[in-house]
């Protein structure tokens, strides 16, 4: 399958390639970016590849999937966004991780719309949501930015995760 390509002002959701392993790994084994993902715990360069691998492979399961986000002006690989739901998951996600010196510049509000766009316009999804832990409250901002609104809790990797979602037409 052709993953396609998502651009907005400052960035380009692209397909992975085995050369963003460097930047993946540094962020997956970042115990600051990851304590809020997963079960919140840093990952081996091993497991990030592993994680990049499965990225990819739900492009091929589901059609659709994270991107590698890259920032246009650089060149650089500063993390994943896009629509997340593998077997078993509470709903459509629309997810975010970006490297530690990205954040606080507004590129995951940035990407994160246009994935949600992706998913209303191009996949027909009529109700995404975003899975939170409680204390990210980062990430809660974003949603919020995103129009998503509270919709309850759940638990995910055995952890509390609330769930902020928007239906279209909200």
């Amino acid at each position: 399958m052709r993953i396609p390509k998502l651009e907005t002002q400052r960035l380009l959701l692209r397909e992975f390639r085995e050369e963003d392993l460097d930047a993946y790994a540094e962020m997956c084994g970042d115990p600051e970016v990851m304590r809020y993902i997963g079960t919140g715990k840093p990952l081996s360069r091993w497991e990030s590849w592993r994680s990049m691998a499965t990225m990819l492979g739900h492009w091929q399961l589901r059609q659709y999937g994270m991107w590698a986000v890259e920032e246009r002006q650089s060149g650089e690989m500063i993390g994943r966004i896009g629509c997340w739901k593998p077997e078993g998951w509470p709903g459509f996600e629309i997810g975010w991780t970006l490297r530690r010196q990205y954040w606080g510049r507004g590129f995951a509000t940035e990407g994160a719309t246009a994935a949600m766009d992706y998913a209303f316009n191009v996949l027909q999804q009529s109700h995404v949501i975003s899975l939170i832990r409680p204390q990210n409250t980062a990430s809660i901002r974003v949603a919020q930015k995103l129009g998503e609104k509270l919709e309850g809790t759940t638990e995910i990797f055995g952890s509390e995760a609330v769930i902020y979602g928007l239906e279209i037409g909200d």
